[in-house]
């Protein structure tokens, strides 16, 4: 909870003047304890609850649902404009230095062109002219209008120049300008003694002995002056003035700009001068006797005395109260606790809320938030429209103003000044009363004392109306998005762009006002007028706790709403309160602090300056009981270490003041809180303090943190395994900054504290244990991480990945060409080559048996890469491209290609692919076959060819992306050719086609919904380089020479760096005029370096490494998002909320209606036609969506389609993506109660998922959601099932088994597997289910004909329970019977259909035989039948006979058997449409409705339903096409 301070405590932030700065003291009578509930959800309450809380079996709602399968880890706004999000603040803030007050009176002599009434207004300064002597008046007003000017800011030099001649006018003006500099000063004008400014822009002074009025051309005074300037004209005619002045200042910045192009810096151009005038140009200024003569001058310096007096003019005064007793009103100006303090802070509060909602934002920013002294002037100059405007007189500004006299606020103040006043009499009379007692004993005051009690003045209730107004606004829809109109904020105000709120009409006004065609789109509303108000509040005590409630509330809204905050003056307020040790206060302002850092980073550099990162370090390292001090803790901490973060990131001050802090300590033990969300931001925070800093990365080193984090790559969450790769990324080198030119390198620093070695040692143990942990991660946010991370080690270390380049090229092509067995070990040039290099070390044997390790280390991480580059999710192999190819370039680069032995000047051999070879393990002994089709160029020309190469090295080494070839033999897509003008592929290039059944391009799957990342070509567009052009086409050398010197180049990179112990590289930026390359350097930071031995690789190839992450900014979006209220689809009444409860609704009275079915739908037959869909190709799998009409169908092509199958349309068809030779072998709809998500798996390995299938519903593209590899040695058999899929809805989780030994569970939520449950059969699995009553237990069939029965509860070797072993042929699929959970169901390729009960022996109980064998085999979910087709033989292979049969307890019989066309025109018996599905023809129940589909090998799908109008016994054998009774009462509607 959140508790006001104590109400004795005194506030420690200083008082100013300006209301910028919080006050010293407050009325600590007016405090009150109350308690404030807390809005901000725990950790347990966010949208993605802790997943270290997940019990085994429970519904979360959808599944691959949260952001991050949305962006996979990318911003969604894309790159941070952090100039155009920091423009609430000025970039040229100036500030008033002195001023000259021109005061020309000639007391008693009016002007000739002035005729004044009778009565008529005298005061001047509230100073009757007349009732002094001349003199004594003059210097009278001069003092009060002093007075006056410094009570609106004291820091100034005020000095008033009294009737001043010619010359002395003159003489002043310069020395104004010369004491001001280069900032602004005021001159202030009052002519009212003297006559009107000519039309020409003259105005009037004196000569010496005030006998003649000396005119003075306002060019002269600009002359005099100078800019910056501040104008105040104070007489009638005023806009002659202001008129002539801007035509000047035109004409003189004109003729600058033509001379001279412009002003030099810190000269500002006359036309940024700010000038109020008192009336218009036609204009006298008004002559009210019950008014002073100085009206506009008064509103501008007292406006609260002249806004009493203007109040008792125009409203009638209760109590009878008068103009001298409003004179006597008690208090101080700048006390607020008194009633003309608070009046005044009233007053302003009123005057920044009209100018707020009626100026434009910059306007708004320039008058108000620049200088204090033109704030106040502006703010009284509202008052002077209001009261000048009623006796015909228009004040007016430069720059000109919107009217704001009628503005609603201005009846808030009117109330104010009437409780105010109501309560003047008792005020006066108790400060009669304790006059009268002064000097009476004391008996007689106690006396006195008792017989009346002492009047206690009432504050106004303004600020607390106006903070519940607020209050309402927040919690009655204000943070509800609407349509664009007068009710909402307008759209580019979301940005931070220029715009204005009509407080009129109610509407924000912007350019060219039409909407648009995207007028539809939805919208924040318009901002409450409170805003102003509630940021007053803050300087008051008593409210300033629920004040900071309703703004962190209103922030939580969204980045508009914190630029909106920003632009209204919040950040020094929230600044100075960072200084208050009210413990009350803490929760909030983290709160604001972290959703103002996460829209602006740039405030990092004013956390820096004023100490403010103390604040929340402190809180970080307090070790009190936060659950007292903060509620949520673990989410405020974790807003804490975001905050220390950003003052950390790029920013290398920050990063030691924060160490010095014991920031990096406290992250460090706090790795493994319980909390997902503080571990995710321990790790970024210690990410971005060690990010390019080698003093804190040996401090991490000492206390094992690299190991700490290397444990967290195991954690359930997939953001805090991210979080620590970025972590373990910036500590080898990665850039964490904003700025995208900083690209970082440098690997872990200098690390001068270890020896050589064990830094080399360091450096490749960190990205092997990194990678090892994490490449076959389920969530390719992490896998894009790990690859960032592994591109420092390439840069660093890119010697040893040539040398493994090298060794894996050769071996590889002499396996693929089977070479290899004409070989003898000794024949072997890779062997031999790293056995000489091992020689060289001599008998050290410990030595050479860790470079062993070490070149089998970069091995595997080659490896690795080469496997990323075909991952199929399209970030992770367009960063593992990069990767790849930037390495085979280095390798084209290198001496390498010049040994009589490579064979790098031969192009790949051309080679049968064998479509399922993957690497099965990181040993070197198994590694992936690839004979790449060359693809076209992508990058360099043919002028940067090698003259001693060969025709085929040119080939491969100047048009060939090697990643590209991999992807090509893997069968996936290859990445467009077209580059950008930096030569990066952009985001857009990966794009997929959108879902039209029509689309074109069907060679690609769909691209994800955001994908940043780029592949970048290893040379420049039209680079060329000559710099092997003297190279023989072989060389006297070995190939163990080349690896020493390759080797030992990293190591003099290593030995650079280490020497470089003070070093200034926190990050490295190239120009791209430059082009800089890796053999440049020696050091990765130092361009000027030698290379080593001549031998140095990768001239002409673009130096891009290392590559950048983004996650961070993506973390960074947590806090932009709205915390305290529901999200949109859980608001009623949204347009999403709306949908979900008709999908509920309709879902349950599907599942409603289908039951009613399935209790006599086992008794009838089931032969009527349904549909009839035309697929075109065999139809290997089928799946049913449970609700909505639509059918998910693979075929043979690897292409999945999606019909309506009650409008007989095909919706859309993709490419799944996976690899030419491989098939679709399973087939799912997920998440079916809110949509859908297809999943289907590959005899790859890989499991890819799909939304948007259904453009009706959506206006988004057809995405991939996210692509995993669910089984990571798939085993090359004879008979292969390739990957088996069963989907449990409820809590999520994935089993995969196939071509097998183990069958792993995976969690959808933790995205990362369970459990690998070994087999212990050597056939592949064929078929999986699990017991929809018990999610720990599931059936699995194999290849040879046994149904086991495991337990995932049980350990992963002792996990099979049962097993059944009746079958002697491939189990072709298994069901659950429905109903009990106790039955079971088994269909093998011979024909068997057997029923077996888990609760008696391991024999079945009935059994079902089809003499012509089986194909396809599948049970009703809902109802107790079960239907099979029969396989197409030698014999029988032109009609395809489809049988249902009833599973009723009391008696198990055949209700149809149907017999259809195979459609085939030759015997197909040994012609399967895929090798890893033994069947031509498909099989599906509908989940719930009485309907079944049959796929035909003639590519024709026909659906079939139950005809309940027979009676059950009449049971009837027939072809399709008989004529059926009735119709088939379904809750679908199938058009003709």
């Amino acid at each position: 909870m959140w508790h006001t301070a104590d109400r004795n405590r005194q506030s420690l932030l200083s008082e100013n003047q300006d209301t910028d700065y919080l006050d010293d003291q407050h009325d600590s009578s007016n405090a009150s304890t109350s308690t404030i509930d807390d809005d901000i959800p725990s950790s347990s309450e966010r949208a993605v609850p802790s997943v270290d809380s997940f019990p085994d079996v429970a519904g979360y709602g959808p599944h691959w649902a949260a952001k991050r399968h949305l962006t996979c880890g990318n911003p969604s706004s894309g790159q941070t404009n952090t100039t155009h999000m920091s423009s609430w603040r000025l970039k040229d803030k100036l500030k008033t230095t002195n001023a000259a007050l021109v005061v020309c009176l000639n007391i008693d002599v009016d002007p000739p062109d002035v005729v004044k009434t009778n009565p008529c207004a005298v005061l001047e300064c509230w100073v009757d002219p007349h009732s002094l002597p001349s003199n004594k008046a003059l210097e009278a007003i001069g003092n009060n209008l002093h007075h006056q000017f410094e009570v609106l800011s004291p820091r100034i030099k005020f000095k008033p120049y009294l009737d001043p001649s010619y010359e002395d006018t003159k003489k002043f003006c310069i020395n104004l300008r010369k004491m001001a500099k280069e900032e602004r000063c005021l001159f202030y004008y009052n002519g009212h003694g003297v006559p009107k400014p000519t039309p020409s822009g003259e105005l009037w002074v004196f000569n010496k002995s005030y006998s003649q009025y000396i005119p003075v051309s306002l060019a002269e005074i600009q002359t005099w002056l100078g800019s910056p300037c501040i104008y105040i004209w104070d007489c009638s005619a005023a806009g002659n003035l202001l008129n002539n002045f801007i035509h000047f200042a035109e004409r003189r910045d004109a003729d600058m700009k033509l001379t001279n192009g412009g002003y030099p810096e810190g000269m500002q151009p006359f036309m940024e001068s700010i000038q109020l005038a008192a009336c218009l140009a036609n204009e006298q200024l008004p002559m009210c006797p019950s008014l002073p003569a100085d009206l506009f001058t008064s509103c501008l310096t007292s406006p609260i005395d002249l806004a009493l007096r203007w109040h008792m003019i125009t409203h009638h005064l209760p109590n009878n109260v008068n103009v001298d007793m409003v004179q006597k009103l008690p208090g101080d100006l700048r006390d607020r606790r008194t009633p003309l303090g608070e009046l005044n802070w009233i007053f302003t509060a009123i005057t920044d809320t009209i100018a707020w909602t009626t100026f434009s934002r910059e306007t708004f920013i320039r008058l108000y938030r620049s200088d204090l002294l033109v704030a106040s002037l502006f703010r009284n100059f509202l008052l002077a429209e209001r009261v000048m405007k009623n006796y015909h007189c228009t004040p007016h500004t430069y720059p000109a103003l919107p009217p704001t006299n009628t503005h609603p606020m201005w009846a808030s103040w009117d109330l104010a000044v009437h409780d105010c006043l109501s309560q003047l009499p008792d005020l006066l009379r108790h400060e009669k009363k304790e006059t009268v007692t002064e000097g009476q004993s004391a008996l007689t005051k106690m006396a006195l004392k008792g017989s009346d009690k002492p009047y206690v003045y009432i504050p106004s209730r303004f600020f607390a109306d106006h903070l519940t107004a607020f209050d309402v606004w927040l919690s009655r829809g204000g943070s509800a998005l609407t349509k664009r109109g007068p009710g909402s904020l307008w759209p580019a105000a979301l940005d931070g762009s220029d715009m204005a709120y009509n407080g009129h009409d109610g509407g924000w006004n912007a350019p060219n006002s039409t909407f648009g065609r995207n007028s539809e789109q939805l919208v924040p509303r318009k901002p409450p007028d409170q805003l102003p108000i509630v940021l007053q509040v803050l300087l008051s005590q008593p409210h300033r706790l629920r004040a900071l409630i309703l703004l962190s509330q209103f922030v939580d809204l969204g980045p508009w709403a914190v630029h909106l905050a920003l632009t209204i003056g919040i950040f020094p307020f929230i600044s100075k309160l960072l200084q208050a040790p009210a413990p009350e206060l803490r929760p909030v302002l983290i709160f604001i602090w972290a959703r103002i850092l996460a829209v602006d980073p740039s405030c990092q550099m004013d956390l820096y300056s004023n100490q403010g990162y103390k604040y929340f370090a402190n809180v970080l390292s307090s070790q009190e009981d936060r659950t007292v001090t903060i509620p949520n803790s673990s989410e405020h901490i974790s807003m804490c270490c975001f905050i220390l973060s950003a003052v950390c990131r790029g920013f290398p001050a920050g990063q030691t003041v924060c160490w010095h802090e014991h920031v990096f300590d406290n992250c460090f033990d706090r790795l493994e809180d319980d909390d997902f969300l503080l571990r995710q931001w321990m790790a970024l925070c210690i990410g971005q303090m060690w990010d390019g800093n080698d003093d804190i990365k040996i401090y991490g080193v000492d206390h094992g943190t690299q190991d700490k984090l290397i444990g967290l790559l195991s954690d359930n969450s997939p953001e805090v395994r991210t979080a620590a790769l970025f972590a373990l990324g910036t500590f080898l080198g990665a850039s964490g900054s904003l700025d995208s030119s900083k690209k970082g390198g440098g690997g872990t620093g200098s690390m001068y504290h270890l020896d050589e070695r064990t830094h080399f040692r360091l450096e490749v143990a960190v990205a092997t244990g990194a990678a090892l942990a994490t490449k076959e991660d389920a969530s390719p946010m992490v896998r894009k991480e790990l690859l960032i991370l592994l591109s420092c080690l390439v840069k660093e270390w890119r010697g040893y990945f040539v040398v493994v380049a090298w060794l894996y090229w050769e071996d590889e092509r002499r396996r693929s060409t089977g070479e290899h067995a004409k070989y003898l070990p000794e024949d072997d040039h890779t062997h031999q080559a790293i056995s000489e290099w091992l020689d060289g070390f001599g008998d050290d044997e410990a030595f050479r048996e860790e470079s062993r390790v070490l070149l089998s280390s970069f091995y595997t991480l080659n490896v690795i890469l080469l496997e990323l580059a075909v991952d199929t999710y399209p970030e992770v192999a367009a960063f593992a491209q990069t990767l790849v190819d930037y390495i085979m370039a280095l390798l084209l680069e290198s001496p390498f290609t010049h040994l009589e032995c490579a064979t790098l000047d031969s192009p790949p051999p051309q080679i049968g692919v064998e479509p399922r070879s993957r690497v099965a393990s990181l040993q070197t002994s198994a590694r992936p076959t690839f004979a790449p089709p060359l693809r076209a160029p992508i990058a360099r020309s043919d002028s940067t060819n090698s003259s001693g190469s060969s025709g085929g090295t040119n080939i491969l080494r100047r048009t060939a992306s090697f990643a590209n070839s991999l992807r090509n033999i893997a069968g996936t897509y290859a990445f467009p050719s077209l580059a950008n003008d930096d030569g990066n592929l952009s985001p857009n290039s990966f794009q997929g086609p959108r879902h039209h059944p029509d689309s074109s391009n069907l060679s690609s799957p769909p691209s994800p919904n955001l994908s940043s990342a780029e592949y970048t070509p290893p040379h420049y567009l039209g680079a060329s380089s000559d710099s092997s052009s003297d190279r023989q086409h072989s060389m006297d050398y070995l190939p163990s020479d080349v690896m020493e010197a390759l080797i030992e180049e990293d190591m003099e990179r290593l030995r650079a760096r280490r020497r470089k112990k003070t070093q200034q590289r926190h990050y490295q930026q190239y120009v791209a005029e430059g082009l800089p390359s890796p053999s440049g350097s020696t050091f990765s930071h130092d361009s000027a370096g030698s290379v080593l031995l001549g031998l140095g690789t990768g001239t002409g190839v673009r130096d891009a490494l290392p590559l950048k992450s983004r996650f961070y900014d993506w973390c960074c979006e947590y806090f932009t998002e709205t915390q305290m209220r529901q999200p949109e689809s859980e608001e009623p009444g949204s347009v999403q909320y709306n949908e979900q409860m008709w999908r509920r609704q309709r879902n349950e009275r599907v599942v409603g209606e289908t039951q009613a079915q399935a209790e006599v739908a086992s008794y009838c037959p089931w032969d009527r036609p349904v549909a009839t869909l035309q697929h075109g190709g065999y139809p290997l799998k089928m799946a049913f969506h449970a609700y909505d009409p639509y059918l998910f169908v693979a075929n043979e092509a690897n292409m999945i389609s999606v019909f309506d199958w009650t409008r007989r349309k095909r919706l859309v068809v993709f490419n799944n993506g996976n690899p030419q030779g491989t098939s679709i072998t399973s087939l799912h709809c997920i998440n079916q109660d809110v949509g859908g998500i297809i999943m289907s798996a590959s005899s790859d390995g890989i499991v890819n998922l799909f939304r948007n299938y259904d453009a009706a519903y959506t206006e988004q593209p057809l995405q991939m959601v996210t692509s995993f590899r669910a089984l990571g040695a798939i085993l090359s058999m004879k008979r292969g099932s390739g990957v088996i899929l069963d989907w449990q809805q409820g809590p999520g989780v994935v089993l995969a088994g196939g071509d097998s030994r183990i069958i792993r569970a995976w969690d959808a939520h933790r995205e990362c597997a369970l459990t690998d449950l070994s087999t212990h059969s050597e056939s592949p699995v064929t078929a999986i289910c699990s017991d929809h009553e018990s999610t720990s237990v599931f059936l699995a069939g194999f290849g040879d004909g046994v149904v086991k029965l495991f337990d995932r509860r049980m350990d992963e070797d002792d996990a099979v329970v049962r097993t059944y072993q009746e079958h002697s042929t491939w189990v072709q699929n298994i069901r659950w019977q429905k109903g009990t959970g106790k039955s079971l169901l088994s269909a093998s390729l011979d024909g068997e259909v057997r029923l077996w009960d888990v609760r008696s022996s391991n024999e079945s109980v009935h059994k079902w035989t089809h003499p012509e064998g089986l194909s396809a085999f599948d049970a009703h979910e809902q109802a107790a039948v079960f239907a099979t087709t029969s396989a197409l033989t030698s014999s029988r292979w032109r009609q395809l006979t489809v049988t249902v049969h009833s599973l009723h307890p009391s008696k198990p019989s055949r209700l149809s058997r149907i017999l259809l066309p195979s459609g085939l025109h030759h015997n197909p018996t040994h012609d399967m449409p895929s090798p890893y599905i033994p069947s031509h023809t498909s099989l599906t129940f509908h989940p719930h409705e009485m309907l079944y589909g049959i796929g035909g090998a003639d590519g024709v799908i026909r659906l079939m339903g139950c005809k309940f109008t027979e009676k059950p016994s009449t049971l009837h054998e027939h072809a399709v096409g008989n004529s059926h009774n009735g119709p088939l009462p379904s809750v679908r509607s199938i058009s003709p």
